[in-house]
């Protein structure tokens, strides 16, 4: 079985998820009044992650675990609405060239991966109409229907990325050398490098780097 493998954040989508998941809370009718709560808590591993005195990861997983605390007790339903409120934004800003690549890759029967460390749910919801055979990304926890955040977020980024990706292809045989995976930042090099065709898209300049050096495609 051949995959391809699609990063999401500067890949399949232009910017950052994150960004706007900040933006939607604090303009939101109904959770606006959360964003300050946050905005708080998330300030102090900011300026320690700027002073070098905070890793990257742990902030990633960190501002992921505050940001779901605006959302203590509410349903899957619920969230699933909020969510599905950025669809057609973010849609506007997805990559057509990576789009068509996608939908090659599907009529070559390809089976296609989305691998991100964007929560799951979210990426169900704004992915609609884009067609994946397997969505990896950071799970939400819910206990009796309602967002638990007593159960810590494990953000998938970094080595998390690689080990979910095989853990979900466990079991298959897989064609790495004719399989495809496309990814923008560094820290996607594992994952580019599991394959015989890597691709960097829009890649940032250390990744651009390595991309140029070992003659891989950049789009």
């Amino acid at each position: 079985m051949r995959v391809a493998i699609f990063d999401f954040d500067g890949t399949l989508y232009a910017d950052e998820t994150f960004k706007l998941l900040m933006n939607h809370l604090k303009e939101h009718p109904i959770y606006k009044s959360n964003y300050k709560r946050f905005y708080r808590s998330i300030v102090p591993p900011y300026i320690a992650n700027k002073l070098k005195l905070y890793p990257n990861s742990m902030m990633k997983e960190r501002s992921m675990q505050l940001y779901l605390e605006a959302f203590e007790g509410r349903s899957k339903t619920e969230m699933n609405v909020y969510f599905e409120e950025l669809k057609v934004i973010m849609q506007k800003d997805f990559n057509s060239q990576v789009l068509e690549r996608l939908k090659q890759h599907q009529q070559d029967n390809i089976h296609i991966l989305l691998v991100s460390g964007a929560y799951t749910q979210f990426l169900q919801r704004v992915t609609e109409g884009v067609s994946f055979n397997h969505i990896i990304g950071t799970d939400i926890s819910y206990k009796e229907n309602k967002v638990n955040t007593k159960t810590r977020v494990k953000h998938v980024n970094g080595t998390r990325k690689t080990e979910s990706l095989l853990q979900a292809l466990e079991g298959q045989e897989i064609d790495w050398e004719n399989s495809f995976a496309y990814g923008d930042s560094y820290s996607d090099l594992p994952v580019l490098e599991l394959v015989g065709n890597p691709v960097a898209v829009k890649p940032e300049e250390k990744l651009r780097s390595v991309a140029k050096a070992r003659g891989w495609e950049i789009i």
